[in-house]
C-alpha cells in the first residue's frame, strides 16, 4: 500500500498490529537499489510468528516508492574523488532525509515505538533513525552495515567492479545476468542459493521494479554521510550487531567498528557469511535476532 511519508509517496506492506493486544513493531529497513520484497519472506515471518507486527517499506528511489529523478543522475566518479580526498562529497538527499522517510511510515501507521532492524545501507539507515528519535527505538540491530568511519577496510576490488559494472543493456535479460553477476560476487561461500533459483528471484525483483539512478542517488547519500561514526556514542537502545565474517562488500571490521562505538552493543559473527540472505545466513540471523527483540521489550508498547 502508498502512505505519505516525510512528504513523499512510500509503498509499505505492514503484517498488521494482530487481534487483541497489540503486537510490538519492527520496522525493517533494507539496504541500497533493493526493495522490501529483498527481505526473505521466511525471515519475516519468522518475526510474525514470534509475536511481533513487521513493517517493510521500498527506500525512497527504488521499487515502488517515489523517485526523485528531478534531481539528476550524480556523477560518482567525481563524488566519490572528493571524499578520498577528504573532502565533503554531494547528494541531492541524506540518510537523515532516508531516517525521516523511515520515522515518517511510522506515524502514518500511528506506531510510536518500534524495534528498527536495518541490513547494509538500511543498517546506517536505522542508526541515523536512532539518532534522530531516540524515544521511538525500542531497540536497534545493524546486520553486515558499518559506522561509516574514514579508513575502514573496503570492498574488495572485484566486488567494487562488480558493484560499479553496468548491465549491457536495458534489456530485463541484460539486467537480470548484471544483478547475478553481482550476487555471486558478495554472496555468502558457505550458503550458496541455486544459479535457477536466484536468477527467478532476480527476475521477479526487476519486473517488480529497477532503478539504477535512484540506486546511485542513493549511494551518494550514503558516500556524503561523514558525521555519523562520531555520534554513535550517543546511542543508549539495546543494540545487537551481526556481521558475517568473510563479507566482501563490507567487510567484518565495520561489524566490529559499529559495535565498538555504540556503548552496551553485542557483536555477533557468523562463518561463512557474506553479504546476502540466503536460507541459512537467515536461520543464523533469527537466531540471534529474535531472543534479542524479545528481551529488549517493554513490559507495555505503545502503538
Amino acid at each position: 500500500m502508498k502512505i505519505i511519508a516525510n512528504g513523499l509517496e512510500i509503498e509499505v506492506a505492514d503484517s498488521g498490529s494482530g487481534e487483541g493486544e497489540p503486537r510490538p513493531a519492527v520496522l525493517l529497513v533494507m539496504g541500497l537499489g533493493m526493495q522490501l520484497t529483498a527481505w526473505p519472506p521466511a525471515f519475516a515471518q519468522a518475526l510474525i510468528d514470534a509475536g511481533f507486527r513487521v513493517i517493510r517499506f521500498d527506500n525512497r528511489d527504488v521499487g515502488l516508492s517515489q523517485k526523485l529523478d528531478q534531481l539528476g543522475k550524480p556523477n560518482l566518479l567525481w563524488e566519490s574523488l572528493k571524499y578520498k580526498l577528504g573532502l565533503k562529497a554531494r547528494s541531492g538527499y541524506s540518510l537523515q532525509d532516508m531516517a525521516a522517510d523511515a520515522l515518517g511510515v511510522l506515524d502514518a501507521l500511528q506506531v510510536q515505538r518500534a524495534h528498527v532492524v536495518g541490513v547494509s545501507m538500511g543498517g546506517m539507515i536505522a542508526q541515523r533513525i536512532a539518532l534522530a528519535a531516540p524515544d521511538r527505538v525500542l531497540s536497534l540491530t545493524s546486520i553486515m552495515s558499518s559506522s561509516g568511519a574514514r579508513g575502514l577496510p573496503q570492498a574488495r576490488p572485484e566486488v567494487l567492479r562488480a558493484l560499479l559494472a553496468r548491465p549491457k543493456s536495458s534489456d530485463q535479460a541484460a539486467v537480470v545476468e548484471h544483478l547475478l553477476k553481482l550476487l555471486d560476487a558478495i554472496g555468502s561461500p558457505d550458503f550458496v542459493v541455486p544459479q535457477a533459483e536466484m536468477r527467478e528471484r532476480i527476475t521477479a525483483q526487476v519486473e517488480r521494479s529497477f532503478s539504477p539512478v535512484g540506486t546511485l542517488r542513493q549511494m551518494m547519500a550514503v558516500v556524503s554521510d561523514a558525521t555519523r561514526a562520531q555520534q554513535l556514542s550517543q546511542l543508549r537502545c539495546p543494540t545487537l550487531v551481526l556481521h558475517g565474517r568473510v563479507d566482501p562488500l563490507v567487510p567484518y571490521a565495520c561489524g566490529e567498528d559499529t559495535a565498538r562505538r555504540i556503548t552496551g552493543a553485542r557483536l555477533v559473527g557468523f562463518d561463512g557469511m557474506g553479504h546476502d540472505l540466503p536460507p541459512g545466513v537467515v536461520n543464523l540471523l533469527l537466531r540471534e535476532l529474535i531472543p534479542f527483540l524479545q528481551q529488549s521489550q517493554p513490559a507495555a508498547v505503545p502503538t
